[in-house]
């Protein structure tokens, strides 16, 4: 309707009049009356021309004012999309690495949760095994100790038990003395110092008197018995029995079973019906049915030693394991002293001593039963 209005305005003609600058008084009313008119019409066209530019120029400015808001807006929407997008992005990228994390951590927890099932059921099964063993070592121990306080038991100053003291047995009752088996070992027990005599006379009641000097040696040891050699009763022991009985002409392999001997790991069993071994020394070094390892000899072999676990065999002679035979009993006998198992009277523990000494020194010499 604008436009239509200012399109008439434009078509219709322009009227205007020349008006006197000061018109007096009397020409204003002998003014003719049509003048008049023009003129007021003439006004009031301006006045509207005037109104209608005036309506233009401020509903530009009105468009362009809100032109530029609507920009403003927009812009300020536009970088709170913006900002609204980076923090969606930044939160997502937030959720993605927790996810990783809790995934990893997860995966984690499951392995150490495995792991440790699998450590819990291997120590379960070692102390199983452990707890078996240790039961099977405790029945073992519990019955040699049985058997040893029945034998200790009986026996007493007034009434020695015979099997402990076979020296108080006859000459023609007297037999071979059981003596404790070595680990591994089906070695035969030891025989008696009257058995290892070579005359068949009767012999005469021995007397005996304790020597002061080993008395008091016994006794300082029994007081806090221990098998280290550097006391001064097991120091004599091993300088005038253990080390002449040991001491064989292969000095090496000597050294080897002295050590055995001392650490409880000789093993003593018999050749006969024995599947020989394939063994990794030299013949010379184990000898053989007909040698014997320790002293090099040609003697007929019976029996075989082994040393700990190494697997290798040693052929012997008969009086080389009398010899290893007679430390071992007393190597036996002094442990369980010093296992407290042997309950006796000083004295009579001082003569069964004595009594092993006296073995070893026949044994040195080369005095040995004939079933060995």
């Amino acid at each position: 309707s604008q436009v239509s209005f200012e399109e008439e305005s434009q078509k219709q003609p322009t009227v205007g009049h020349w008006k006197p600058l000061m018109p007096s008084k009397g020409n204003k009313e002998d003014l003719e009356p049509g003048c008049h008119d023009a003129g007021g019409v003439e006004e009031t066209q301006s006045t509207e021309q005037l109104n209608v530019s005036r309506l233009r120029s401020s509903s530009v400015e009105i468009r362009e004012k809100g032109s530029e808001f609507l920009k403003d807006e927009l812009h300020k929407a536009q970088k709170e999309l913006k900002l609204k997008d980076k923090e969606c992005e930044r939160l997502s990228k937030v959720r993605e690495q927790l996810e990783q994390e809790l995934e990893e951590l997860t995966a984690s927890l499951f392995e150490e949760a495995h792991k440790m099932v699998r450590e819990a059921n291997t120590k379960q099964a070692v102390a199983e095994k452990q707890l078996r063993e240790a039961r099977g070592k405790i029945d073992m121990l519990q019955a040699e100790v049985t058997a040893l306080k029945t034998l200790v038991i009986t026996s007493t100053p007034s009434s020695p038990n015979r099997e402990l003291h076979p020296q108080l047995q006859s000459p023609s009752k007297a037999g071979f003395r059981k003596g404790h088996g070595r680990n591994k070992s089906t070695s035969s027990a030891m025989v008696s110092a009257a058995s290892q005599s070579a005359a068949a006379e009767p012999v005469s009641r021995e007397c005996r008197e304790v020597d002061s000097v080993l008395f008091a040696e016994f006794q300082a040891w029994k007081e806090s018995p221990t098998l280290d050699k550097s006391c001064s009763f097991l120091d004599r022991i091993y300088r005038e029995d253990i080390a002449p009985c040991l001491d064989f002409t292969k000095q090496e392999l000597s050294e080897l079973v002295r050590g055995a001997v001392e650490q409880n790991t000789l093993t003593i069993e018999p050749v006969s019906a024995q599947t020989l071994p394939v063994v990794k020394v030299a013949a010379e070094e184990c000898g053989g049915p007909k040698k014997c390892a320790l002293s090099g000899l040609p003697r007929t072999c019976k029996h075989r030693i082994m040393l700990g676990d190494s697997g290798n065999y040693y052929y012997i002679s008969p009086s080389c394991r009398a010899r290893i035979t007679a430390v071992c009993n007393f190597f036996t006998y002094i442990r369980y002293i010093q296992q407290g198992l042997v309950r006796q009277d000083v004295e009579l523990m001082f003569w069964e001593v004595m009594r092993l000494r006296r073995e070893m020194s026949l044994a040195k010499l080369g005095f040995y039963p004939s079933d060995m």
